[in-house]
């Protein structure tokens, strides 16, 4: 989008219906790019306009993040202010995406894997005024989203999937997603635990596709 510092790329809907159509914001993991993003964009409903997203900040040739982060026998340790500025820096961008790309404002949900996911639970939980929902593939949520939570989350809906042989997350950070926003009050909230790894597979882009299309 021109008026954002952000590098977005724009599919737009290959089956659109009629009036406004509903907008899926798409974020990468760390140390990854928009390829990936691009790739699951061209498989998910294709009613759905798709924004995707390079995470802003370098952290190699062709590698990007929103925030940095450690892994240690405690778990993740997140650089809480990068998050926060990556948070904010969304925020801003989305309501200007979304008049530019005639996108239905009551219609847009934000989606990713890994560190893209967490973002995307992030924005809903503090902004719930900006998007309907999340999709979250191999993720986690941040402390710092749910003390800031906004208003008007019982009106929301998440779709959590992890993997339950997850070695970079293991899936006790899908189960605490799933708890937490069950806690917070969402209007619904779909938790899956597939065979599989730190990843999406053509099952999880199954169910991904059947809760899209119930939107």
């Amino acid at each position: 989008m021109s008026s954002s510092p952000l590098q977005t790329w724009l599919i737009p809907p290959s089956r659109p219906g009629p009036g406004p159509v509903p907008l899926l914001l798409l974020m990468h993991g760390v140390g990854a790019n928009e390829s990936g993003m691009l790739g699951l964009a061209r498989v998910l409903d294709p009613r759905f306009a798709k924004l995707v997203v390079r995470s802003p900040l370098p952290f190699g040739p062709g590698a990007f993040g929103w925030f940095h982060v450690a892994f240690g026998a405690a778990g993740p340790v997140h650089d809480a202010g990068e998050a926060e500025a990556g948070r904010r820096q969304l925020a801003d961008f989305l309501p200007g995406a979304v008049r530019e790309s005639g996108a239905d404002p009551a219609r847009v949900y934000a989606g990713g894997f890994s560190q893209g996911a967490i973002m995307a639970m992030s924005l809903l939980l503090t902004r719930p005024d900006l998007v309907a929902g999340a999709v979250a593939w191999s993720g986690r949520i941040l402390p710092e989203a749910v003390q800031g939570r906004g208003p008007g989350l019982d009106g929301r809906d998440a779709l959590v999937i992890h993997g339950a042989l997850d070695p970079t997350l293991p899936v006790r950070h899908g189960r605490a997603s799933r708890d937490t926003l069950r806690e917070i009050g969402l209007r619904s909230v779909e938790y899956h635990e597939l065979a599989i790894g730190h990843e999406v597979d053509g099952e999880g882009l199954a169910l991904t596709n059947a809760w899209l299309g119930r939107r």
